[in-house]
């Protein structure tokens, strides 16, 4: 009887471990996984679409967000034109995407000063860390991932934009 046990007990762990079987759970989350979406630049940024963003330790710098830029993808990513912009009158635009559940951020395209795009996509980059730029940092904490939890859709992203979710914070 002992045996019996035993080799019904090494038939069920010996079944459940064969390489390619997953649980129930493995397979329901498997299809969670989503692939980045291909995007390109939208158009360039226009003075009536940018709306000014609170950015705590900017030394001098003023930050926007381009509205008719903002989309909140299926991936989950929430991306946006960034215009930073000197108290000299110089600027710098970037199409940028930022993914709340990882706390990353990445550059897809770099704006010219003749309102064209250029450039490669940067990697994911951690917006953890001293290093970052304090406008992807309020971003992140006050407007499109408060609590770590992405804006649902563009229209939540835009209302974030108009009325913070809560006060900008660069800290980690």
């Amino acid at each position: 009887m002992r045996r019996g046990r035993f080799l019904l007990l090494a038939v069920l762990v010996g079944g459940c471990s064969g390489p390619g079987l997953q649980s129930d759970w493995e397979r329901a989350h498997l299809s969670e996984t989503v692939q980045e979406e291909a995007v390109a630049p939208p158009r360039y940024p226009r003075a009536a679409d940018l709306l000014a963003i609170d950015v705590p330790g900017s030394a001098g710098f003023r930050f926007f967000v381009d509205g008719a830029s903002v989309a909140v993808g299926r991936d989950r990513v929430v991306r946006y034109a960034l215009v930073a912009r000197s108290a000299q009158g110089a600027q710098n635009v970037t199409y940028e995407g930022i993914r709340c559940d990882s706390r990353e951020y990445r550059i897809y395209a770099v704006g010219h000063g003749d309102g064209t795009w250029g450039g490669s996509p940067t990697a994911w980059q951690t917006l953890r860390g001293s290093a970052v730029a304090p406008a992807r940092r309020a971003l992140e904490h006050s407007y499109f991932c408060a609590d770590a939890l992405p804006v649902r859709d563009t229209g939540e992203a835009l209302a974030a934009l108009r009325s913070p979710r809560r006060s900008p914070d660069t800290g980690d």
